[in-house]
């Protein structure tokens, strides 16, 4: 998969879902895009709606989004703080400042995340 590709379509999944098996039915399209374009991970806090035994019939992993970004960070912190700065910046209506933006990501589900940044306040 083109990791430079922001506005992708996948298209043609629908031929795999009615061969997977999930949990919640209503998840199916999301494993079937997946195996579609040749993704490697789901990103989800709804882990258990995809169960190991499903994904790695297809080379997929489920993570979670607050060990997605923490993943990230370990690979490439100086890029990942760019896009956090980037991200806290666009907030502009109202202006958010930092600690807003800390408990707004803690709210979404990163306190991982959040713990980590909070060491680099100043750049974000």
């Amino acid at each position: 998969m083109d990791s430079n590709c922001h506005d992708c379509l996948v298209t043609n999944y629908e031929v795999f879902i009615d061969h997977l098996q999930l949990p919640d039915v209503d998840d199916r399209h999301v494993l079937a895009a997946a195996i579609c374009c040749g993704a490697d991970a789901i990103i989800t806090f709804n882990l258990n709606d995809f169960p190991v035994t499903e994904l790695e019939k297809y080379g997929i992993e489920a993570i979670h989004p607050d060990d997605f970004v923490i993943n990230n960070f370990d690979l490439n912190c100086a890029k990942v703080l760019e896009a956090v700065r980037k991200q806290r910046a666009s907030l502009k209506n109202p202006i958010t400042d930092v600690d807003t933006f800390l408990d707004t990501l803690l709210r979404q589900g990163l306190p991982q995340f959040v713990e980590i940044l909070k060491a680099y306040k100043i750049t974000i």
